[in-house]
């Protein structure tokens, strides 16, 4: 898929580079692509925050930007990601360092964009940075789709959210700010358990879209429908992964557009 609509440019921070694509006008919203890569699915839900009123941007983590989606830069990018010092799959109670990167990504996103602050989205690898990001006050509409890291090996590690102690402390003093949560009902890399360890930290401050993809469901979502808004997307009115992608925007208008 070609990137011809976004402007390209390298942001450095802390001596780490990675290339960001950039569209639209408005307050600034960063997201962050799931494994493999940049690819046309996720640039898709890129376009769609711009054409709502925002300015995306798209930092690209690993992987060949707007490369498709194929089982051999899936095994290459998981494989990347195990043995990253970036990204914490594993550790529990441990706050991945590239989220230092992209806080800081959003702190220029929000000084050259302005608005009331930032968006941030992850998804599956990075579903839960947007959690990890709101350590600094200006991400005000923090998203977690389909949270996936640490891996749910055992039951510590289902329910862990990938933070720090001191980070999930900072984050619940943050009273003013709610958080959106993603994901199917049977992704086993997003179990319940998680979802729920949200709930217990967060009260009514989490907002939980859960979709159902148990065997049977009326709208026919595969068992192992993983990503919400990009790979198991469907773009029809009244399919739960539209319904899902209607209310992420209209979260980030009430956080971040002016009334």
């Amino acid at each position: 898929m070609t990137l011809a609509d976004f402007d390209r440019f390298d942001a450095t921070y802390d001596g780490t580079t990675h290339t960001v694509f950039r569209s639209g006008r408005g307050p600034a919203v960063v997201v962050m692509h799931e494994i493999p890569n940049l690819h046309p699915g996720v640039l898709a839900f890129g376009r769609r925050v711009a054409d709502a009123g925002f300015t995306v941007y798209l930092p690209s983590l690993f992987g060949e930007p707007g490369a498709p989606v194929t089982a051999r830069t899936n095994t290459r990018s998981i494989l990347r990601a195990c043995v990253s010092a970036e990204f914490s799959t594993w550790a529990t109670r441990r706050t991945s360092p590239a989220t230092r990167w992209l806080r800081a990504l959003a702190r220029d996103a929000h000084a050259a964009c302005g608005g009331p602050g930032v968006g941030a989205l992850g998804m599956c690898l990075t579903g839960g940075f947007a959690l990890a990001m709101m350590v600094d006050d200006v991400v005000v509409a923090p998203v977690l789709s389909q949270p996936s890291v640490p891996f749910p090996v055992t039951p510590a590690m289902r329910r862990d959210l990938g933070i720090s102690d001191d980070d999930l402390a900072t984050i619940k003093r943050r009273t003013d700010v709610c958080v959106m949560g993603l994901r199917f009902t049977g992704d086993a890399l997003v179990p319940a358990a998680r979802f729920d360890r949200l709930r217990a930290e967060l009260g009514d401050r989490f907002i939980a879209i859960e979709i159902d993809s148990s065997r049977g469901n009326p709208h026919g979502i595969p068992r192992l429908a993983h990503s919400v808004l990009a790979h198991d997307y469907v773009d029809t009115p009244g399919h739960p992964t539209r319904v899902a992608l209607d209310r992420v925007l209209a979260f980030f208008a009430e956080r971040l557009l002016p009334r």
